[in-house]
């Protein structure tokens, strides 16, 4: 299993940190998705192979907000 920190921008509620943690845990290859609104950041496990950071920042772009992968 891999760890990536994903910048997220655009979450203002709760109901946006629900809709950004679905979306990542709804994509093959993810285990674990914890979002934390007030940091703008989202920790995501995934499996290599089946995903990567840039995928799962467009994951969250689809949902409607902005993200990029943050360097480990």
């Amino acid at each position: 299993m891999a760890t990536t920190t994903l910048k997220i921008e655009g979450m203002t509620c709760g109901h946006c940190v629900q809709a950004v943690t679905q979306a990542l845990k709804d994509t093959k290859g993810v285990s674990n998705a914890q979002v934390d609104l007030q940091a703008g950041r989202a920790q995501v496990e995934y499996e290599e192979g089946r995903t990567n950071p840039g995928d799962l920042a467009a994951v969250v772009a689809d949902e409607g907000y902005t993200a990029e992968p943050l360097a480990s």
